[in-house]
């Protein structure tokens, strides 16, 4: 396990004297290449694939955890050496209890270990936190999504914050995958809370200095912050996993389950060699039930992938789909980042309207809930290299444009339909 983590410590160059030994530090230099690696070179993978589960005699396997790593596409040269002096990096990495598997995942990625920290509750259920190793000057990262339970998610977050605050760390990062009460971003009706913006208020109040969030239900959510806020997407995982299934372009359709995920929708199509998009227009009587209404868009043949930035009860994708196979779609996949997956989700997605249903890891999904159409994804090393970015100062948009982008294009050759896969860079911002 330790050849494949990114850093590998040197040896010592020679004798060093007891007090050189206390103030050793490591530095670490890295140089970007200009250029990804060629596909089929040994390329270095964006994200990992948790296989699709697979039953076995009708008990699921569990997720496995992180084994293979590489070294990221640009950090192609890593040099470790012994210095004297305080130019340790001082990264720290500390998971809370929402979802430690992908806390350790990121924490592999970038061949760290996680911070030891006691969390624990209280009998009547409150929340005791402490770190059991020091901060004071350090670069910080929780990762704590504020999943169900959302409240003691949320509350974790804050009191953890507050600990590695009043242990006189120089940097808090909030690494928030999921970022609960993002639909409650505008008031569609009167006498109605924000909550998105006290939530905002909550982690900047408790002493966090930035928030590293995945996948935001609105952009605007970034605007509620009085913090920096870098704001990743879980697309090229998703995109990543699509391109090697080589769907025919000319089959495929993207279809957005509501007119508000049209942009959501249109980037992802853009990105598939331009797909056709089709939208399902709904109207919504109350909160969790939806209602579909009509099909803007052809699917009729075709292999329709409708994308969402999450599913919660799975009212509104599970009606699309509906509607999608009544339009004569051949196949349908629902992706999105979040699983969310209130009840009764599980059975909505199981009951056979979709080939397949792919998520990433952003919040846990219990064993009970698998079933044979899930495929889960992982974005541990997209949210480790933003961290890493944000550690060493550099660009993060630069990292999510280093995300590979497809065009899948079909190509005849000696009687076959060859698909390639093309990888350009955006430019660095």
């Amino acid at each position: 396990m330790a050849s494949s983590l990114p850093f590998t410590p040197s040896s010592s160059t020679g004798p060093r004297s007891s007090s050189s030994l206390v103030s050793l530090r490591r530095s670490v230099r890295y140089t970007e290449a200009s250029r990804r690696p060629i596909p089929g070179a040994g390329r270095c993978v964006s994200c990992r694939l948790i296989e699709p589960l697979k039953f076995a005699n009708g008990a699921p396997p569990s997720v496995p955890i992180l084994a293979d790593q590489r070294i990221p596409g640009l950090r192609k040269s890593v040099l470790l050496q012994d210095i004297d002096g305080d130019s340790d990096t001082k990264l720290r990495i500390f998971s809370g209890t929402a979802n430690p598997a992908l806390s350790q995942e990121v924490a592999c990625y970038l061949g760290l270990n996680l911070g030891k920290i006691n969390i624990k509750r209280f009998a009547d259920g409150e929340i005791y936190v402490q770190l059991q190793e020091s901060v004071r000057g350090c670069d910080v990262f929780l990762v704590q999504p504020t999943c169900p339970p959302a409240n003691e998610n949320l509350m974790e977050l804050l009191i953890m914050i507050d600990a590695c605050r009043r242990a006189s760390a120089k940097n808090i990062t909030a690494v928030i995958p999921y970022f609960g009460y993002a639909r409650a971003d505008r008031k569609t009706q009167g006498r109605e809370s924000i909550a998105a913006k006290l939530v905002a208020n909550l982690i900047t109040e408790a002493g966090a200095n930035r928030v590293l969030a995945c996948d935001l239900h609105s952009g605007q959510s970034m605007g509620y912050f009085d913090i920096p806020v870098d704001h990743i997407y879980g697309q090229p995982v998703i995109l990543d996993y699509l391109a090697s299934k080589t769907i025919c372009s000319d089959e495929l359709v993207v279809v957005s389950p509501d007119v508000g995920g049209v942009a959501r929708a249109r980037a992802f199509a853009k990105k598939l060699s331009d797909a056709p998009l089709a939208i399902v227009d709904k109207r919504r009587q109350s909160h969790n039930v939806a209602e579909v209404m009509n099909l803007i868009g052809d699917v009729k043949g075709k292999v329709a992938v409708m994308v969402d930035d999450m599913i919660d009860t799975a009212g509104t994708i599970a009606k699309g789909a509906a509607l999608l196979h009544e339009e004569g779609a051949r196949e349908v996949y629902a992706c999105c980042t979040h699983a969310v997956f209130s009840p009764p989700a599980i059975e909505r997605l199981s009951s056979g309207i979709f080939q397949e249903v792919i998520i990433t890891n952003t919040i846990p999904v219990s064993e009970h809930n698998y079933f044979p159409q899930l495929t889960v994804l992982s974005v541990a090393n997209l949210l480790g290299e933003a961290i890493w970015r944000v550690h060493d100062d550099c660009s993060v948009s630069r990292a999510s444009s280093l995300a590979t982008t497809y065009l899948i294009l079909e190509i005849s050759y000696l009687g076959f339909l060859a698909p390639f896969i093309l990888y350009f860079h955006l430019p660095n911002t």
